[in-house]
C-alpha cells in the first residue's frame, strides 16, 4: 500500500494534467493523503511498532486507504488508456514514461527526453521559442547526424497527445 500511496501522490497531488483531467479521484486522493498521513505521524509519535500495530484503528484506516487507493489507481489506468487510445505511440512507452510526458505535456522541452521511445528514430525536436507556446523547426535522428527541416515551423498546441 506504501508504494501506490507514494507513486500515486506525485500524481494527484502534483500533476497538473492529472487533477485536471480527473477531479473527483484528485478530491478523494487527497482525502487518501491526509488519512495516510495522520496514521504515519501517529505511528511516528508512539515509536514503537508492536504497540502501534494492535491498536484497534490503524488496520481498518489502512485497508480503507488500500480500498480508495485501488479505486484511484483504476481511475488513473482508464485515464492513461484514453491517452494511448488518442495517440497510439503512447502504446510503446512504460506507464512511467508515460505519466511523465503527460504530467509535461504542455512544457514540451521537458518531454524532449523521451521522443526516442514516442517515435523511433527521432532523438529530439528542434524547438523555436516564441510566444506563450514553441514552434517546431524540425527533429533530430536517432541514428546518425540526420536533420529534417519542416517546410513551415508548427506551432505546439493544445495537449501532448493532439500536438505530437
Amino acid at each position: 500500500m506504501y508504494r501506490t500511496w507514494t507513486f500515486l501522490e506525485g500524481l494527484f497531488i502534483h500533476s497538473e494534467e492529472v487533477k485536471k483531467e480527473l477531479p473527483k479521484e484528485s478530491i478523494k486522493f487527497i482525502e487518501i493523503d491526509k488519512s495516510v498521513k495522520a496514521i504515519l505521524a501517529e505511528g511516528h509519535k508512539i515509536k514503537k511498532p508492536l504497540e502501534f500495530c494492535i491498536l484497534p484503528h490503524i488496520f481498518p484506516g489502512l485497508e480503507k486507504a488500500q480500498q480508495d487507493l485501488s479505486i484511484c489507481e483504476k481511475a488513473l489506468n482508464e485515464f492513461m488508456e484514453t491517452k494511448r487510445l488518442s495517440f497510439p505511440r503512447f502504446f510503446f512507452v512504460s506507464t512511467t514514461d508515460l505519466l511523465d510526458i503527460l504530467s509535461n505535456g504542455n512544457v514540451p522541452n521537458k518531454i524532449m527526453v523521451h521522443m526516442p521511445k514516442i517515435i523511433s528514430a527521432i532523438e529530439t525536436l528542434e524547438l523555436i521559442e516564441e510566444g506563450v507556446r514553441p514552434f517546431v523547426k524540425g527533429f533530430h535522428s536517432y541514428v546518425g547526424t540526420e536533420f529534417v527541416d519542416l517546410v513551415e515551423p508548427l506551432k505546439l498546441m493544445g495537449k501532448v497527445e493532439v500536438y505530437l
